[in-house]
Protein backbone atom coordinates (compact mmCIF):
# COMPACT_ATOMS: atom_id res chain seq x y z
CA UNK A 1 0.00 0.00 0.00
CA UNK A 2 2.99 2.23 0.76
CA UNK A 3 4.79 1.74 -2.70
CA UNK A 4 1.32 2.42 -4.22
CA UNK A 5 0.69 5.87 -2.36
CA UNK A 6 4.33 6.42 -2.96
CA UNK A 7 4.13 6.34 -6.71
CA UNK A 8 1.04 8.02 -6.81
CA UNK A 9 2.78 11.39 -5.10
CA UNK A 10 5.59 10.83 -7.37
CA UNK A 11 3.43 10.81 -10.87
CA UNK A 12 1.36 14.29 -9.23
CA UNK A 13 4.77 15.73 -8.98
CA UNK A 14 5.67 15.00 -12.15
CA UNK A 15 2.65 16.59 -13.55
CA UNK A 16 3.01 19.31 -11.70
CA UNK A 17 6.65 20.38 -12.82
CA UNK A 18 5.26 19.59 -16.65
CA UNK A 19 2.08 21.68 -15.89
CA UNK A 20 4.72 24.60 -16.35
CA UNK A 21 6.44 23.71 -19.56
CA UNK A 22 4.68 23.58 -22.71
CA UNK A 23 7.44 22.62 -24.75
CA UNK A 24 7.75 19.11 -22.47
CA UNK A 25 10.87 18.92 -20.23
CA UNK A 26 13.35 15.23 -21.43
CA UNK A 27 13.64 12.30 -18.69
CA UNK A 28 16.65 13.15 -17.30
CA UNK A 29 15.39 17.02 -16.66
CA UNK A 30 12.08 15.36 -14.82
CA UNK A 31 14.55 13.20 -13.10
CA UNK A 32 16.60 16.45 -11.59
CA UNK A 33 12.87 18.58 -10.80
CA UNK A 34 11.62 15.79 -8.96
CA UNK A 35 14.49 14.27 -7.33
CA UNK A 36 13.94 10.49 -8.72
CA UNK A 37 16.13 8.06 -10.40
CA UNK A 38 15.70 8.24 -14.16
CA UNK A 39 14.39 4.79 -14.98
CA UNK A 40 11.51 5.57 -11.83
CA UNK A 41 10.55 8.54 -13.71
CA UNK A 42 10.54 6.80 -16.83
CA UNK A 43 8.14 3.90 -15.52
CA UNK A 44 5.83 6.33 -14.60
CA UNK A 45 5.79 8.30 -17.66
CA UNK A 46 5.30 5.03 -19.78
CA UNK A 47 2.52 4.56 -17.58
CA UNK A 48 1.12 7.61 -17.50
CA UNK A 49 1.73 7.71 -21.25
CA UNK A 50 -0.52 5.00 -21.32
CA UNK A 51 -3.53 6.28 -20.45
CA UNK A 52 -3.13 9.41 -21.97
CA UNK A 53 -2.48 11.95 -19.28
CA UNK A 54 1.29 12.58 -20.68
CA UNK A 55 2.53 12.72 -23.90
CA UNK A 56 5.82 11.87 -25.25
CA UNK A 57 7.12 13.91 -28.74
CA UNK A 58 9.49 11.45 -30.25
CA UNK A 59 11.38 13.78 -32.26
CA UNK A 60 13.30 15.30 -29.23
CA UNK A 61 12.17 13.09 -26.77
CA UNK A 62 10.88 14.90 -24.47
CA UNK A 63 7.15 14.78 -22.73
CA UNK A 64 4.08 17.08 -21.88
CA UNK A 65 0.59 16.95 -20.43
CA UNK A 66 -1.46 15.00 -22.38
CA UNK A 67 -5.33 15.58 -23.62
CA UNK A 68 -6.75 13.38 -21.55
CA UNK A 69 -5.94 15.57 -18.34
CA UNK A 70 -7.38 18.80 -20.19
CA UNK A 71 -10.79 16.57 -21.21
CA UNK A 72 -10.95 16.16 -17.40
CA UNK A 73 -10.27 19.28 -16.11
CA UNK A 74 -12.37 20.47 -19.34
CA UNK A 75 -15.26 17.84 -18.01
CA UNK A 76 -15.15 19.29 -14.71
CA UNK A 77 -14.90 23.47 -15.61
CA UNK A 78 -18.11 22.55 -17.86
CA UNK A 79 -19.95 20.36 -15.12
CA UNK A 80 -19.62 23.67 -12.65
CA UNK A 81 -20.68 26.18 -15.49
CA UNK A 82 -23.63 24.14 -16.30
CA UNK A 83 -25.23 24.03 -12.99
CA UNK A 84 -24.22 27.93 -13.00
CA UNK A 85 -25.97 28.62 -16.20
CA UNK A 86 -29.15 26.22 -15.70
CA UNK A 87 -29.85 27.38 -12.18
CA UNK A 88 -32.10 30.18 -13.07
CA UNK A 89 -33.96 28.39 -15.42
CA UNK A 90 -34.23 24.83 -13.51
CA UNK A 91 -36.56 27.28 -10.73
CA UNK A 92 -38.50 28.29 -13.42
CA UNK A 93 -39.37 25.23 -15.33
CA UNK A 94 -40.25 23.83 -11.13
CA UNK A 95 -41.98 27.00 -10.37
CA UNK A 96 -44.17 26.40 -13.52
CA UNK A 97 -44.91 22.65 -13.52
CA UNK A 98 -44.93 22.40 -9.68
CA UNK A 99 -42.83 19.46 -9.50
CA UNK A 100 -39.14 18.78 -8.99
CA UNK A 101 -36.49 19.15 -11.71
CA UNK A 102 -33.69 17.47 -12.57
CA UNK A 103 -30.24 18.29 -14.56
CA UNK A 104 -28.04 15.30 -15.55
CA UNK A 105 -25.39 14.57 -17.66
CA UNK A 106 -23.83 10.56 -19.03
CA UNK A 107 -21.61 8.92 -17.15
CA UNK A 108 -19.99 5.23 -17.75
CA UNK A 109 -23.13 3.80 -19.71
CA UNK A 110 -25.63 6.03 -16.90
CA UNK A 111 -27.26 9.06 -15.99
CA UNK A 112 -26.39 11.34 -13.28
CA UNK A 113 -27.82 14.37 -11.59
CA UNK A 114 -25.78 16.80 -10.48
CA UNK A 115 -28.73 19.57 -9.84
CA UNK A 116 -32.15 19.06 -8.22
CA UNK A 117 -34.49 21.73 -7.14
CA UNK A 118 -37.55 20.52 -5.23
CA UNK A 119 -40.97 22.29 -4.99
CA UNK A 120 -43.23 23.49 -2.20
CA UNK A 121 -45.98 21.20 -3.76
CA UNK A 122 -43.08 18.02 -4.91
CA UNK A 123 -43.53 14.55 -4.56
CA UNK A 124 -41.14 12.49 -2.83
CA UNK A 125 -39.07 10.57 -5.27
CA UNK A 126 -35.88 8.49 -4.22
CA UNK A 127 -33.15 11.34 -5.67
CA UNK A 128 -30.51 13.00 -4.99
CA UNK A 129 -28.03 14.72 -6.56
CA UNK A 130 -24.87 12.34 -7.75
CA UNK A 131 -27.25 9.52 -8.01
CA UNK A 132 -26.79 7.50 -11.06
CA UNK A 133 -29.68 6.08 -12.82
CA UNK A 134 -30.48 4.14 -15.98
CA UNK A 135 -30.51 5.54 -19.53
CA UNK A 136 -32.80 3.08 -21.28
CA UNK A 137 -35.80 3.80 -18.58
CA UNK A 138 -35.90 7.23 -17.77
CA UNK A 139 -36.72 10.51 -19.86
CA UNK A 140 -33.32 12.13 -18.96
CA UNK A 141 -31.30 9.05 -19.72
CA UNK A 142 -33.21 8.93 -23.20
CA UNK A 143 -32.48 12.60 -24.13
CA UNK A 144 -28.87 12.24 -23.87
CA UNK A 145 -28.96 8.27 -25.91
CA UNK A 146 -31.00 10.38 -29.06
CA UNK A 147 -27.44 12.20 -29.74
CA UNK A 148 -25.70 9.20 -30.09
CA UNK A 149 -25.29 7.31 -33.32
CA UNK A 150 -27.64 4.02 -33.34
CA UNK A 151 -24.86 1.76 -33.26
CA UNK A 152 -23.08 3.75 -30.38
CA UNK A 153 -26.49 2.94 -28.76
CA UNK A 154 -26.34 -0.85 -29.13
CA UNK A 155 -22.22 -1.40 -28.28
CA UNK A 156 -23.61 0.83 -25.73
CA UNK A 157 -26.07 -2.10 -24.41
CA UNK A 158 -24.97 -4.71 -25.82
CA UNK A 159 -23.56 -6.66 -22.29
CA UNK A 160 -26.14 -4.61 -20.32
CA UNK A 161 -29.41 -6.49 -18.56
CA UNK A 162 -32.17 -4.28 -18.88
CA UNK A 163 -33.84 -4.50 -15.36
CA UNK A 164 -37.54 -4.46 -15.18
CA UNK A 165 -38.03 -1.47 -12.55
CA UNK A 166 -41.67 -1.64 -13.46
CA UNK A 167 -44.04 -3.18 -15.93
CA UNK A 168 -43.44 -1.09 -17.81
CA UNK A 169 -39.84 -0.62 -18.74
CA UNK A 170 -38.17 -1.66 -21.53
CA UNK A 171 -37.28 -5.02 -21.82
CA UNK A 172 -34.99 -5.15 -25.48
CA UNK A 173 -32.83 -3.18 -27.34
CA UNK A 174 -35.25 -2.87 -29.85
CA UNK A 175 -37.78 -1.32 -28.02
CA UNK A 176 -35.28 0.87 -26.51
CA UNK A 177 -34.12 1.92 -30.82
CA UNK A 178 -37.65 2.73 -31.63
CA UNK A 179 -38.28 5.19 -28.56
CA UNK A 180 -35.05 6.89 -29.12
CA UNK A 181 -36.21 7.29 -32.59
CA UNK A 182 -39.77 8.89 -31.76
CA UNK A 183 -37.68 11.37 -28.88
CA UNK A 184 -35.51 12.55 -32.22
CA UNK A 185 -38.39 13.40 -34.01
CA UNK A 186 -40.30 15.29 -30.57
CA UNK A 187 -36.84 16.83 -29.26
CA UNK A 188 -38.08 15.35 -25.89
CA UNK A 189 -38.82 12.14 -23.93
CA UNK A 190 -40.88 10.62 -21.66
CA UNK A 191 -40.77 8.10 -19.13
CA UNK A 192 -44.02 6.42 -18.43
CA UNK A 193 -43.90 5.10 -14.90
CA UNK A 194 -41.06 2.80 -16.37
CA UNK A 195 -38.51 3.89 -13.61
CA UNK A 196 -41.08 4.19 -10.57
CA UNK A 197 -44.46 3.19 -10.09
CA UNK A 198 -46.68 5.75 -10.29
CA UNK A 199 -44.31 8.87 -11.38
CA UNK A 200 -44.08 10.07 -14.96
CA UNK A 201 -41.38 12.36 -16.62
CA UNK A 202 -40.57 14.66 -19.29
CA UNK A 203 -37.32 15.40 -20.20
CA UNK A 204 -35.15 17.79 -23.16
CA UNK A 205 -31.34 17.25 -24.29
CA UNK A 206 -28.84 20.56 -23.50
CA UNK A 207 -26.71 20.83 -26.18
CA UNK A 208 -23.28 23.04 -26.24
CA UNK A 209 -21.20 25.28 -28.26
CA UNK A 210 -20.35 21.95 -30.75
CA UNK A 211 -24.20 21.78 -30.78
CA UNK A 212 -23.68 18.23 -28.97
CA UNK A 213 -25.79 17.03 -26.09
CA UNK A 214 -23.83 17.52 -23.01
CA UNK A 215 -26.63 17.22 -20.46
CA UNK A 216 -30.65 17.06 -19.51
CA UNK A 217 -33.22 18.82 -18.01
CA UNK A 218 -36.33 16.76 -16.89
CA UNK A 219 -39.64 17.28 -14.60
CA UNK A 220 -41.41 14.80 -12.76
CA UNK A 221 -44.71 14.65 -11.28
CA UNK A 222 -46.93 11.76 -10.17
CA UNK A 223 -49.31 9.96 -12.95
CA UNK A 224 -52.40 11.48 -11.85
CA UNK A 225 -50.30 14.84 -12.25
CA UNK A 226 -48.38 14.75 -15.27
CA UNK A 227 -51.20 13.15 -17.33
CA UNK A 228 -50.45 12.17 -21.01
CA UNK A 229 -52.85 14.76 -22.08
CA UNK A 230 -50.42 17.53 -20.30
CA UNK A 231 -47.62 15.85 -22.43
CA UNK A 232 -46.97 18.63 -25.35
CA UNK A 233 -47.84 21.20 -22.47
CA UNK A 234 -45.43 20.08 -19.90
CA UNK A 235 -42.54 19.19 -22.66
CA UNK A 236 -43.33 22.92 -23.98
CA UNK A 237 -41.84 23.83 -20.11
CA UNK A 238 -39.24 21.49 -20.77
CA UNK A 239 -37.70 22.20 -23.65
CA UNK A 240 -37.82 26.26 -23.17
CA UNK A 241 -35.86 25.65 -20.03
CA UNK A 242 -33.85 23.70 -22.33
CA UNK A 243 -33.13 25.84 -24.75
CA UNK A 244 -32.36 28.30 -22.77
CA UNK A 245 -29.80 26.82 -21.20
CA UNK A 246 -28.21 25.41 -24.51
CA UNK A 247 -28.09 28.88 -25.44
CA UNK A 248 -26.16 29.78 -22.01
CA UNK A 249 -23.82 27.13 -23.08
CA UNK A 250 -22.71 28.48 -26.27
CA UNK A 251 -25.37 26.53 -28.79
CA UNK A 252 -26.11 28.02 -31.78
CA UNK A 253 -29.92 27.61 -32.60
CA UNK A 254 -30.33 26.71 -35.88
CA UNK A 255 -33.53 28.31 -37.65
Amino acid sequence: MRDSVQSIDRAFDILEVLATQKDGLGVTEIARRVGLHKSTVHRLLTSMASRGYIEKNDTNNSYRLGLKLVELCSLYLNSLELKTEAQPYLRKLSALTGQPVHLAIADDGEAVYIDKIESFNTIRMYSAIGKRIPLYCTAVGKVLLMGMEDWEIRELFKDKEFIPHTANTLRKIEELMDEIQKVRERGWAVDNEEHEEGIRCIAAPIYDYRNEIIAGVSTSGLKTIFTPDRDEEIAGYVVDAAVNISKRMGYNLKE
